[in-house]
């Protein structure tokens, strides 16, 4: 094992491990794993295209330099998959001529070139003082003459190729290589309510929620009561006996257990042994990718070694389609495998010379991960070889020898695959592209690089309403720093035009989002001028919206997402598949309101709490301000419910009379009464409403199991947390209302420790609500007497014209608000009065910010496998077994692959649909013309009509106004119920309609389209 896993790497700047660049990448990885990342060289051999995806992700990662070595020139071919190259790069080195433009990805990590003299191949000399080595384009008896010597001196190696639609990957991390974290997921954690003192050692959990260890997992304990000598007890090895029971062996000679315990999963390394690529070339040991191929990695085995020999033999690869050369390469497979698939081996011959920028995407991203695996010991790395191939994204038509040969094209290495017909098809394609963010980016390279669009017919439409920031820069490759406050859309285009100058004038930016308020412009014109959708966006709501748009206009849409090491692809074709609507994940298990009222046990509770009252303190009180100044009877319309009447007009007093502050002295005031409010008397109420010694109905204590009983907090302004608390509170509660904030903690402590603080008496009569079915006791809030003397109190509007105070907008990327300090020490300061552990301010914002973990290697691995997709569609594939929908998880690492599910068969009498058919209606007909049409054609009874929101018919209205809607034209109908002129760009109604059969029974139908 290579020295940089012990590495402490004490030379690395961790204000740059901290910086915004790599915020999203730091929730996959962690500190520990960045520094040991920090403190790695890595050599990239090879700058073809796989190449440089690879060294691109390594880079943007940020280990502590990446060096690379090409001295071959650069050919016209190698412009369809090298992203970094251009046309006056021809005839120069390749990795002279990509260096600089590797180097601008990432200003913390060193790009070099190794050097090297053309014809030169790597050697074990130039080879020494790296970390990582990684070889791709490389013959095989070069690997094993490397890989000798990096196998004897732990230094971690990587061998990788494409070749057409096909991809392997050998790893050798050493004899024994030690992998810290293999899973990367958070430890598990739970409480328990009993531990058997025996042989077994049975742990009983909460049945609340399942343990969900495995058989061999370790866990520690804390918080026991009674059998203490669990708690920081070295790891027990677990035994799963049930989802809420487990063993962790003998406990006989422990103390008798009592109450209480928490067990959390404890990260064991794991030691994984490598073979060196000679030793495990005849005992291999495959990673399957696809287990409907799992015969292939044993035929693609034997393949790509005699396709090294070939190339040996013949110095050339196989040339595209030649059944001579096919033969030959079949021929000494079979030599090495006499089993080995002839068919598969043709393909791989036919394909040799071909190179496609989204295979690349797809090994490239998973090579990228495994050398980050090699320098960090973070996730598990691949053992040993992983074979890949998407034979099914071929065209349907197969292609002749005479239209794949090369013709001096940067599309050479795409048209020795595809044939020159289907390289025609995919420059005549258009696409839509939704987000030009991180997916967004890596689609638009490898759109660029496969020639999508460059057609005289081909366009390419991008929008994307956002401008680039700098945490963009760590994943969005097309961006620099120089781009920062640009339209992320426009940027991104310009930049894969760069890439590839045939695309000048085919795409077309847009800043402008999908969604209803737009329809007027991506409306049915838009749509027919595009023959397919690809999402690159990051929430649920928008991509529902662009799936119910695909639906509506029959597109195919191209559907992908990450989180962290996780990636997903989904494929929807009209009249085949379901939709992306068709099946959602579960939602969230939500947090009960009481628990993070009243009774948090997890830091995820108090970090809840607190975001609750960043918004109760600094946003909604100020707005409601706002909103009394401005809006003519703001009290008599929005303070209706007497039980909250006092409860606001208590806030408009408190923030425009009793607690308004002139100084910034003030607000440290108000801040640490706020303190004492919340972390002291707010606990000592609780606790006199339910003492320490309650009991519930059934005689059981009443603070056990979930419930902690909590302790008040006393003000300490040399507590570190404390002090943060005020300093952050202060400076928003000053940033309310316009005043300079400050910093300097020895006005805070000063001014804190100075407050008078009144003396606290606990009421009687509060009840707590314990669970969230019982109703919320509003403290005496129904005295309207003593409200409308609080109300004689308030200013009036008139007498603060144009007085306005400032909410709070939450930006958690922004170090300087005082936002996230704000949240981390409220949220901490809550968990110390529950004995909670607390989080730092890192795992806070993950939390609060709701920040989703990501990283390049994974956007590059899923963009890929969406692009292998993309050459269906525009194939015109209409069986659902040629498509594929992915999951992957490169920590673990883990590929799976099924088809995508059909659409489902809807049927009434005897007929069937599914949820791409709908009825179309013409001319605006009246609404009778429809009713009539169904009794006719389908002897189907119309019961109710509806349009959006509006029931514009029903059987049961009144016969009146049923006489007068039948005979109305359809778009005076909708007009006449909606109250609402129908938008002049709208020119069809989406319409639902229940009917019943002959026998009264309901029947399901589709959709009604009314052009008007």
């Amino acid at each position: 094992m290579a020295a940089t896993n012990n590495s402490t790497a004490m030379d690395v700047d961790e204000a740059q491990i901290d910086e915004g660049l790599y915020s999203r990448q730091l929730y996959v990885l962690g500190h520990e794993a960045m520094k040991r990342m920090a403190a790695s060289n890595v050599l990239v051999v090879g700058m073809k295209g796989l190449g440089v995806e690879i060294a691109k992700n390594v880079i943007l990662a940020g280990v502590k330099s990446v060096t690379v070595y090409d001295p071959e020139p650069v050919l016209v071919q190698d412009l369809s998959s090298q992203f970094f190259l251009r046309e006056e790069d021809i005839g120069k080195s390749r990795a002279e001529a990509c260096v600089p433009r590797l180097a601008e990805l990432n200003s913390y990590v060193p790009v070099r070139n190794l050097g090297g003299q053309r014809g030169q191949e790597i050697t074990v000399d130039m080879i020494k003082g790296f970390q990582v080595v990684v070889l791709t384009n490389t013959p095989l008896s070069k690997q094993l003459e490397i890989n000798d010597w990096t196998h004897t001196n732990g230094v971690h190696f990587v061998a990788a190729d494409t070749r057409g639609l096909f991809g392997a990957v050998f790893n050798d991390f050493g004899p024994k290589f030690t992998c810290i974290d293999p899973t990367g997921e958070q430890p598990l954690t739970g409480m328990i309510v009993s531990v058997d003192k025996d042989k077994e050692g049975l742990v009983t959990c909460l049945d609340e929620t399942r343990h969900g260890l495995e058989d061999g997992n370790f866990v520690t304990f804390s918080e026991v009561q009674g059998m203490t000598e669990l708690n920081g007890c070295e790891p027990r090895k677990v035994t799963v006996k049930g989802p809420y029971t487990f063993s962790i062996g003998d406990t006989s000679n422990l103390s008798e257990y009592k109450s209480g315990g928490i067990f959390t999963q404890v990260k064991m390394p794991k030691i994984i042994e490598f073979k060196s690529l000679r030793e495990s070339l005849n005992s291999p040991e495959y990673f399957i990718t696809d287990f409907a191929k799992f015969d292939r990695p044993a035929t693609l085995h034997a393949g790509f070694q005699a396709l090294s020999e070939f190339k040996a033999q013949e110095q050339r690869f196989p040339r595209p389609r030649n059944a001579e050369d096919a033969a030959k390469l079949v021929a000494l497979a079979k030599k090495i495998d006499a089993d080995a698939d002839e068919k598969i081996l043709t393909e791989l011959a036919y394909q040799a010379t071909g190179d496609l920028a989204p295979l690349n995407a797809v090994i490239g991203g998973f090579v990228a991960q495994e050398v980050l695996k090699a320098c960090s010991a973070k996730f598990h790395p691949m053992v040993q070889y992983m074979y890949f191939d998407s034979l099914e994204s071929l065209p349907t038509r197969l292609p002749t020898e005479e239209e794949c040969q090369p013709s001096l094209s940067r599309y050479d290495g795409q048209i020795a695959v595809f044939g020159k017909t289907f390289q025609d098809r995919i420059a005549n394609h258009r696409q839509f592209l939704v987000g030009a963010g991180a997916i967004g980016c890596e689609m638009l390279k490898n759109w660029s690089m496969i020639g999508l669009a460059t057609g005289e017919n081909g366009v390419i439409q991008v929008t994307d309403l956002d401008t680039i920031e700098k945490s963009n820069l760590n994943r969005q490759f097309l961006f620099r720093p120089k781009d920062l406050g640009k339209f992320k859309a426009e940027v991104a285009a310009a930049a894969v035009q760069a890439m590839n100058p045939d695309l000048k004038g085919k795409i077309v930016s847009r800043q402008e989002p999908v969604g209803q308020d737009t329809e007027n412009l991506y409306n049915e014109e838009f749509f027919a001028s595009v023959d397919g959708v690809t999402n690159a966006l990051d929430n649920i709501k928008a991509r529902l919206y662009m799936d119910q748009r695909c639906v509506f206009y029959k597109k195919p849409l191209l559907e992908s997402g990450t989180l962290g090491t996780k990636g997903n692809t989904q494929v929807i074709i009209p009249d085949l598949t379901e939709s992306y609507s068709s099946s959602q994940d579960p939602p969230e298990k939500e947090t009960p309101s009481c628990t993070v009222k009243n009774f948090p046990n997890a830091i995820q509770h108090t970090i809840e709490w607190s975001r609750q009252e960043f918004d109760n303190l600094f946003v909604k009180p100020p707005q409601a301000v706002n909103a009394y100044l401005s809006e003519p009877n703001y009290l008599e319309n929005n303070l209706k419910y007497s039980g909250q009447q006092r409860e606001q007009v208590e806030q408009l007093v408190s923030y425009l009379v009793t607690n308004k502050p002139l100084t910034f002295e003030e607000c440290i005031v108000w801040a640490r009464l706020q303190f004492e409010d919340k972390y002291n008397n707010a606990i000592r109420q609780l606790l006199f409403s339910l003492p320490k010694d309650a009991v519930t109905s059934t005689g059981q204590p009443f603070w056990s199991g979930p419930k902690r009983a909590p302790e008040p907090l006393t003000f300490d302004s040399n507590d570190p947390t404390h002090l943060q608390y005020i300093i952050a509170a202060a400076n928003l509660h000053a940033f309310n209302y316009g005043l300079k904030g400050e910093t300097d903690p020895a006005l805070f402590k000063k001014i804190a420790d100075s407050v008078i603080v009144p003396e606290f008496t606990p009421k009687s009569g509060i009840k707590v609500q314990v669970n969230d079915n019982e109703p919320v006791q509003n403290d005496g809030g129904s005295d309207l007497t003593d409200t409308s003397e609080l109300m004689k109190k308030l200013p009036s509007p008139s007498s603060l014209v144009g007085y306005r105070l400032n909410p709070v907008e939450f930006e958690k990327d922004d170090d300087t608000n005082h936002h996230i300090d704000f949240i981390t020490a409220a949220s901490n300061l809550r968990a110390m009065n529950y004995n909670i552990t607390i989080a730092d301010r890192h795992t806070t914002k993950q939390i609060a910010g709701k920040i989703i973990p990501a990283i390049a290697t994974t956007t590059s691995l899923v963009v890929g496998l969406v692009c292998l997709e993309l050459y269906k569609i525009i194939d015109g594939k209409t069986n659902l077994e040629d498509y594929k929908n992915g999951f992957v998880n490169l920590a673990l690492p883990f590929f799976g692959f099924s088809e995508p599910i059909a659409a489902k068969k809807n049927k009434y009498g005897t007929v069937e649909w599914t949820l791409w058919d709908r009825f179309e209606f013409y001319n605006d007909p009246t609404l009778q013309d429809i009713v009539d049409w169904f009794a006719e054609q389908h002897k189907l009874d119309v019961s109710m009509v509806s349009q959006g929101v509006s029931m514009l018919w029903s059987s049961f209205i009144q016969p009146k106004k049923s006489k007068e809607r039948l005979p109305m034209k359809f778009s005076k109908l909708v007009e006449s119920v909606s109250k609402k002129p129908i938008p002049s760009h709208v020119k069809q109604l989406v319409v639902e309609v229940m009917v019943t059969d002959e026998e009264g029974e309901d029947v399901e139908v589709p959709f009604l389209v009314v052009r008007i």
